[in-house]
Order: C-alpha cells, then sequence, then structure tokens
C-alpha cells in the first residue's frame, strides 16, 4: 500500500475533522485525491481510521461509557436506558447506509459530489443559527427517546461524504429542542456505535482487498487519528458554548471554490 507519509497526513486530517461540523470524509476524499490516493482501498482505509476518533472520544467520555455498562443511580443517560438512546440514534443511518453502502461508495466518493455537500451543508447551518431556539433538553440525562431518533434520522444526511455527521447531528439536535452544547457532546458519544458499525461492515465488504503487509498502513493512520481528535475533540468543547455554527459554515463556503477550481473543474 502507499507510503506511511500518506497514511499520517490522512491521519491527522481524520482526527482534526472527524468531531468538527465540516466533514472529515469530504476533508478525506479531497486530501486523498491530492495525493493520488483513490480507489477502493483508500475509500476502506478512510473509514477504518475512524477507529483511532473513536478511541479519543471513548478516553475523554470514559465515565459516560462505563456508566452505560454500570448503571449509574441518578443518572438517566447510563445503563440499558442510555444504550437504548444510542440505538435509536443509530439505528436510522445504520439501515440506510446498509441498503445504499454500494451506491455511496461508487457516486458520493468524488470531489464533485463533496463540493455540493460542502455548500449545502454551510447553508443549512446558517439557516439553522439564524432561528431563535428556546432549548428544552441540556444535558445528557434529558435526552428522550423522541430526540435520540429524531437525531438519528438527521444523521443520515452525514452519509452524504461533505455533509458532516457533527453538523448533521449538531444541527438536528437544535432543531429538535436540545441546547447547542449538549448537541454537540451527543454528537460526540453517538458517534461511538454507529462509526464502529460502518468500519466493521465496511472491513467485511473488503477484507480481501488487503494484505499483512497493509497493518503498518493501517495501525499509523490510527494512531494519527487517535491523537489528532483528542486535540480536536478538546478544542471544539472548550469552544461550542461560546461560538455558533457559523464560522463552520464560512470555512465551508471558503473552501468550495478551492475544491471546483483545483479538484472538479
Amino acid at each position: 500500500m502507499d507510503n506511511l507519509f500518506t497514511a499520517v497526513i490522512l491521519s491527522i486530517v481524520e482526527g482534526l475533522t472527524e468531531f468538527l461540523p465540516v466533514s472529515s470524509s469530504g476533508h478525506l476524499i479531497l486530501v486523498g485525491d491530492l495525493l493520488g490516493f483513490s480507489g477502493e482501498k483508500a475509500a476502506t482505509f478512510q473509514v477504518v481510521i475512524q477507529l483511532g476518533a473513536i478511541m479519543a472520544v471513548v478516553v475523554l467520555y470514559w465515565r459516560r461509557f462505563l456508566g452505560l455498562l454500570r448503571p449509574q443511580e441518578g443518572l438517566a443517560f447510563s445503563g440499558m436506558r442510555g444504550i437504548w438512546l444510542l440505538i435509536l440514534t443509530s439505528i436510522p443511518a445504520s439501515v440506510v447506509g446498509l441498503l445504499f453502502h454500494a451506491q455511496i461508495k461508487e457516486y458520493l466518493f468524488r470531489p464533485a459530489t463533496v463540493l455540493i455537500a460542502l455548500v449545502i451543508g454551510a447553508v443549512c447551518m446558517i439557516f439553522v443559527e439564524r432561528r431563535q431556539f428556546h432549548p428544552r433538553c441540556t444535558t445528557l440525562d434529558e435526552i428522550t427517546p423522541a430526540l435520540a431518533l429524531g437525531i438519528g434520522c438527521f444523521q443520515c444526511l452525514a452519509l452524504w461524504p461533505g455533509f458532516s455527521r457533527s453538523a448533521a447531528t449538531i444541527m438536528g439536535g437544535m432543531l429538535l429542542g436540545a441546547s447547542r452544547p449538549l448537541a454537540a457532546e451527543y454528537s460526540f458519544v453517538a458517534a461511538v456505535p454507529i462509526m464502529v458499525a460502518a468500519t466493521g461492515y465496511d472491513l467485511l465488504k473488503s477484507w480481501h482487498f488487503f494484505s499483512l503487509g497493509d497493518v503498518p498502513f493501517f495501525a499509523v493512520g490510527i494512531l494519527g487519528s487517535f491523537v489528532a481528535a483528542l486535540l480536536a475533540v478538546k478544542v471544539f468543547v472548550a469552544l461550542v458554548g461560546r461560538m455558533t455554527l457559523v464560522p463552520f459554515a464560512v470555512y465551508r463556503l471558503f473552501l468550495a471554490p478551492f475544491v471546483y477550481y483545483f479538484m472538479v473543474s
């Protein structure tokens, strides 16, 4: 497989963008295209290195995940109830992704479709932030089954590379009554089951493409995304209570013409 320098670059891109509302898959496709790293193996690598980002969230929110395994008195988002909420959030995108896995990888993993998603996602973010919100839920323990399922439906938008799972989750949460900090926090926690499912399924479908010699390449990618994601999540958590999604929308709109000029036209 390609050299380890490619793995390092892509892992940093994955870790820094996975939990920000800018689309990690979109950035990986764009950067991979610039590096000449594309095709079936590249698409699978871009999914598998998400394991590093997943581990970063588990490390940062270990108390919450431990609470799912060992119910804690006074915390509604724990034990089987917390697990059920995460399952509800994961079901819509899992079903849609399973049904249309081949079509998504064939038609949406390309710079032109990422460009469109970047712009549409940015416009949606600006629209959402212009609305007046009166949040009904401000903590994970206030999340209801209806809210969890509703957020899961919005996560289906993230199957379109360039839209962003984080952006879809945060916007969906805000529109359905969650505060912005809660929507951001839930986007981190809810990412774990859906990303584990997506990574496992992709590996099963693409296992025959790889050999033992690819292990170092994947190991570097997973480790790099883990370190980068730790930094990105900590910074985003610190900022989310003081800023809106608009700066991220502006970044996406700023990036779009460069993508068009250098990679699409």
